[in-house]
Parts: C-alpha cells; sequence; structure tokens
C-alpha cells in the first residue's frame, strides 16, 4: 500500500502519522508528550529537541508496525513535515529542526519528495480533514495554543495555505494562560486537561472569580487575565472557581475575536478554531454559544477532539494534498 508519512516536532509533542496515498485518510498515528519536571512550566529549546530526537525513532517503530499489522506492506511515497511554528518568514523555534532532520534524511533514502510546512497550517489541515469537498473560498481560523492565539484568514493553496493575519497574541497566549494558572493550581505541566477536569467541579451557585477579558479587534491579551488568576489563588480562591473562571475568560476573548473578525469580513461565512486549547469541552460550548448569540451566519467548527492538540495528521494530509496535485 502507498502511505504519506507526516513528521511534526512541536513544543510539546512528538508526532508522527501515516495516511493512505488513495484517499488522505489515517492508517496509523504515533504521539509522545515530552516529559517536563513537576511544577515546571515548559522546557528549554535544547532539552525539547534533544527528546525529539529519541523519540522519533521509537515512534517510527511502532507507527511502521502498526501499518504493517494492519494494511502489509507500506510504501512511503511521499512526507510532510513542519519546519516553523507558522507560515511567516520571522517564525522560528529550534524543535523543528529534529523533525526536519529526519524527514529529510529519510526522504533522500527513499527518494521521495518532501513537503515542508508550519505547524500552524498542520492544525488548520488536521481541524478540517472531515471536510469532503476541497474549499475554495478563505475562511477564518483561531489557532489556540501555549505558543500562538492567532486569528487568521485561511485560503487553501496547493502546498498548504495562504494565510493573512487579523490578529495575534499581544503578550501571554492562550495555553501559556492555562499552563501557568493550571501549574499555580497543582496541575501537571501541559495543564489544560487536569484544569479542565478540576473546572468541572465548579458547582454553580458556589462563589465565582472575576478575571477580565482583554481583547484588542482580534488581538487577545491574556497577561492581565493571567495576574487576575494568580492574584485570586494567593488570596485563596477555590481552585475549582479560579479554574473555571480562567476557561470562560479563554472563550470570552476567542468570541471577542472571532466577532470581530467576521464583522469586518461579512463574506467569510465558517470559523474553524483549531489547536490544543480547543479540546477544552467547557471552552468550545462557551464560544459557540456567544458567537451565534451575536453572529448566527458564521459556522463554527473545531477538529475531533484528539486532532486538537498537536499531531502530525494535518502535516501528512497537506503532504497527501500536495502529491495529489503534482500528479495531475
Amino acid at each position: 500500500m502507498d502511505c504519506i508519512l507526516g513528521v511534526d516536532t512541536s513544543n510539546y509533542t512528538t508526532s508522527l502519522c501515516m495516511v493512505s496515498a488513495e484517499n488522505g485518510q489515517v492508517l496509523a498515528d504515533e504521539r509522545r508528550i515530552l516529559p517536563v519536571r513537576e511544577g515546571e512550566r515548559g522546557l528549554r529549546q535544547a532539552d525539547a529537541l534533544f527528546f525529539h530526537v529519541r523519540h522519533l525513532p521509537l515512534l517510527m517503530d511502532r507507527l511502521m508496525g502498526r501499518v504493517r499489522h494492519d494494511c502489509g506492506d507500506a510504501d512511503v511515497v511521499a512526507i510532510g513535515v513542519s519546519t516553523h511554528p507558522r507560515p511567516l518568514a520571522r517564525s522560528y523555534m529550534p524543535v523543528f529542526t529534529a523533525g526536519v532532520s529526519y524527514a529529510e534524511s529519510l526522504g533522500r533514502v527513499l527518494g521521495v519528495p518532501v513537503l515542508r510546512t508550519s505547524h500552524q497550517e498542520g492544525h488548520i489541515a488536521a481541524a478540517t480533514g472531515h471536510w469532503s469537498e476541497r474549499r475554495k473560498q478563505p475562511f477564518l481560523v483561531v489557532h489556540l495554543s501555549g505558543g500562538t492565539s492567532d486569528v487568521v484568514v485561511a485560503e487553501e493553496s496547493p502546498w498548504g495555505y495562504r494565510v493573512e493575519t487579523v490578529g495575534e497574541g499581544a503578550d501571554l497566549h492562550a495555553g501559556q494562560f492555562i499552563d501557568r494558572v493550571g501549574v499555580a493550581l497543582g496541575c501537571p505541566f501541559p495543564a489544560g486537561p487536569a484544569l479542565e477536569r478540576l473546572a468541572s467541579t465548579h458547582r454553580a451557585g458556589h462563589p465565582v472569580v472575576h478575571i477580565p477579558s482583554r481583547v484588542l479587534g482580534s488581538s487577545m491579551s491574556f497577561s492581565g487575565p493571567c495576574t487576575a488568576a494568580l492574584r485570586a489563588i494567593a488570596n485563596g480562591a477555590p481552585p475549582a472557581a479560579v479554574a473555571a473562571s480562567v476557561q470562560t475568560a479563554v472563550a470570552n476573548s476567542v468570541a471577542k475575536a472571532i466577532l470581530h473578525a467576521s464583522q469586518d469580513r461579512p463574506a467569510l461565512d465558517v470559523c474553524v478554531v483549531a489547536g490544543g486549547v480547543a479540546e477544552n469541552v467547557f471552552i468550545r460550548a462557551r464560544i459557540q454559544e456567544r458567537v451565534r448569540r451575536v453572529e448566527r451566519r458564521l459556522r463554527i467548527e473545531y477538529a475531533q477532539a484528539r486532532l486538537s492538540s498537536d499531531n502530525a495528521f494535518g502535516v501528512a494530509r497537506l503532504a497527501w494534498r500536495h502529491w495529489c496535485h503534482s500528479r495531475l
């Protein structure tokens, strides 16, 4: 069977994915979260790079074992790899060099093409992978993660997406906000899943914590909300109430940013919310409710929950799309 390999080495996760060259559907994927010591809020780039180098051969062994078990022989005909965080000239992080080196080496050994793309484009492709047809019209995207709080207009191209930035994180990003408060509440890093579980224990009618949402145009700021949340923790606020209020602040900020962007661009009818923060069920529902209350023409879409966090599926899909286009 002909297959397309996707490789992604982000700040949080080493990811590999194999999709069918026939239809772009997932055959197998493997991921491993980078280890972070208890109480810390991330890794130095040098340490993250080291862990990626260690993880990649192990994940490839598991990935190929699963593909061969389910599909028999697997022939890799193209490879996709994320080389930088966003499709911008100034966008760079050393961690991506681990994936690039691995993908380019495999490509040369196998004699197959390697598509270089961005981590952000991979998230967009993962969130739109369920679309039955390619979309010719531009659409709105909100990318929420530990390193990004972007609002962009995306349009498909043969190699990925043409992206116009509408709003950027003004200081802290949504994922950083969640991680800093979550670690302060005793959650492991990355703190998103644990903070969501903690927030779910907060009951209606119990004390709440006021955390403001700050948005200028479509650019979100989370440094002020983070300071307010950490101050509430220091003052003895119930942990569940703080966690719930953090989720509310993120969702409110995103809804405001979406509404501002859509009002300036009435031709857009779809908004895709992608990235690890978008895995949060409460944040998804609140964004949906607040946007629909004001702007009913705009359809909000999300990636499948397991494809919201960092993964190589979108990168593999982009390589598959480019491979198909090159054969026409």
